[in-house]
């Protein structure tokens, strides 16, 4: 299968939208999620440049709130149509869940709820579960590790619980106290994690997520990509 492994901007919030779109590409990367304070909307001709010029693909966007308001969300998801753009991360309201049915179909994308840990309107796995129950198809996960095993989730029975549905991954790793470390230096099962998402058929944007030394992440950012991409090269 092929694994869409890219990079979430927030690893790179301290540089500019362009600096950081370079960097993806010197760590030799195709795939970009990027947040909101990277890339404002309005900002979309001046990024599509500076995409384009890197040869780097924008596949998915957020983490972005989901209201119940059809004008504000015509307007993300006519700038994601516009971008290319084939997942919304993101963090809706419960009575925004019949409108995002109509919209998904409409426009072809996917919206992945992000899990964001204890104290979140979605701490883990079962929260989007129960959340996207008689919901359309387009509408799953985008699943944070770090945040789901600070929710108590075995990361990799989550994947088997929402199956399909995932379509998008923010990959970290903790360690014992469930603080966030380098991938490959905690706790986590991510040899498991991995094989269960190529068991489900996972096809969506493969995030890291590297919240660690804001000020030099470059170098963390390199060391846990040579781990994953080992893992994967033994998943297959």
């Amino acid at each position: 299968m092929e694994w869409k492994l890219g990079l979430q901007s927030y690893s790179l919030r301290t540089m500019t939208f362009d600096k950081a779109v370079a960097t993806v590409k010197q760590l030799g990367l195709i795939y970009l999620e990027a947040f909101p304070g990277h890339l404002p909307m309005e900002r979309a001709s001046e990024a599509k440049k500076i995409l384009d010029e890197h040869e780097i693909k924008l596949i998915a966007y957020g983490v972005v709130g989901m209201s119940n308001n059809e004008g504000a969300l015509r307007r993300l998801f006519d700038f994601a149509k516009g971008m290319g753009i084939e997942v919304l991360t993101a963090d809706p309201t419960p009575d925004s869940f019949d409108l995002l049915d109509k919209l998904v179909e409409e426009y072809g994308i996917y919206v992945a709820i992000h899990n964001h840990g204890p104290r979140s309107r979605y701490p883990g796995v079962d929260s989007v579960v129960k959340a996207i129950q008689g919901h359309h198809e387009r509408i799953g996960l985008c699943y944070d590790t770090g945040h789901g095993a600070r929710a108590g989730d075995d990361i990799v029975e989550a994947v088997r619980k929402i199956g399909k549905r995932i379509y998008g991954v923010h990959l970290k790793d903790v360690n014992e106290q469930k603080h966030d470390v380098g991938i490959g230096n905690g706790i986590l099962d991510i040899h498991g994690f991995i094989k269960a998402l190529k068991e489900v058929g996972f096809n969506g944007a493969f995030m890291l997520e590297y919240e660690l030394e804001p000020q030099d992440p470059v170098p963390g950012i390199q060391k846990s990509l040579e781990f994953v991409r080992k893992v994967i090269e033994q998943v297959g």
